[in-house]
């Protein structure tokens, strides 16, 4: 059974528009912040973070931790990572916590079905969820709508995954809408998966679940499966072409034979509006190589490529 509810033309255009970026949660941008820091870790800021972290500091632990992982300011030693993980969250340092949960997530080769200790998976991921932090609440949610955690359950899968996307984690944002778009323990919902892939998108296309959720609006719009909006249409087609190639503009064709020129005018330059809001975050790199408004646009299709564990539909 689908949910559907009308979409206004003022409110839809007020989405459209998209001024401002969605910011991304607190935990993650700390934890963006924390691998920045330890990738450019010089030797002697790296003798002396082990000194803290050997006289017990939870967060010099932590951050030697991901030193570790990450593998660029020291070798990388996944063991040596995972003990001081434990070490920094056995004191309750949640963004530790978080990664202790992550850590039994990331030996799994699985796509689905129960992974070996998956109950400490839980412990240490509801411990940091419970907290608010934002990628344990994905993480979580994420395990148990895909059975990881010895169970399929779409009632956690949505709890936690609900408290994740409210915090504006496009990941959280984006399976939830695959939830809606499937059936996953809720009425499906194509209207409600838009929603919320249009909230996964309005991020900067560098954070994981953007790119995926605008090649998504484009499928749903091609399927015919929302209430026909051309020049919103128009608009993902164009998003995703001026950034990809090989050059294909079919979708932008498919969509512009519904609309008047003066709507193509208007699709064009709301697509450029948003790859210069949404994936100029650096300014010494470009935002796409097209202007959908000014060059043929180029297109092809993208499937999911989430991180370690995100599964494709």
């Amino acid at each position: 059974m689908r949910v559907l509810f009308p979409l206004i033309v003022s409110v839809l255009f007020s989405v459209l528009v998209l001024h401002a970026q969605q910011s991304l949660p607190r935990s993650t941008q700390d934890l963006s912040a924390a691998v920045d820091s330890v990738a450019a870790l010089t030797p002697d800021d790296f003798s002396r973070l082990v000194s803290q972290a050997q006289s017990g500091d939870p967060q010099s632990q932590y951050l030697l931790a991901l030193a570790f992982e990450d593998g660029r300011s020291v070798p990388r030693d996944l063991a040596a990572s995972d003990s001081w993980m434990l070490k920094s969250a056995e004191q309750g340092y949640v963004p530790a916590e978080a990664g202790m949960g992550e850590t039994y997530l990331r030996g799994s080769s699985r796509e689905n079905g129960a992974i070996p200790n998956y109950a400490d998976a839980d412990r240490w991921l509801r411990l940091a969820a419970t907290q608010g932090n934002a990628d344990a609440q994905f993480w979580l949610g994420n395990a148990y709508e895909r059975g990881l955690l010895g169970t399929t359950d779409y009632r956690e899968a949505l709890n936690w995954l609900r408290r994740s996307a409210d915090q504006g984690l496009p990941w959280a944002q984006y399976t939830l809408a695959q939830m809606y778009e499937g059936g996953e323990g809720v009425s499906e919902s194509d209207v409600l998966a838009a929603t919320w892939y249009r909230k996964a998108a309005d991020h900067f296309t560098d954070a994981g679940g953007v790119w995926e959720a605008v090649t998504e609006m484009v499928y749903l719009y091609r399927d015919g499966r929302l209430p026909k909006n051309g020049v919103e249409d128009y608009m993902w087609s164009a998003i995703i072409e001026s950034c990809s190639s090989p050059p294909s503009d079919t979708d932008t064709e498919r969509a512009a034979r519904q609309i008047s020129k003066a709507q193509i005018n208007e699709a064009q330059l709301l697509a450029r509006d948003w790859i210069q809001k949404h994936t100029q975050h650096r300014k010494d790199e470009p935002a796409c190589d097209r202007d959908p408004v000014s060059t043929k646009i180029t297109h092809r299709r993208i499937r999911t490529t989430a991180s370690a564990l995100q599964s494709e539909r």
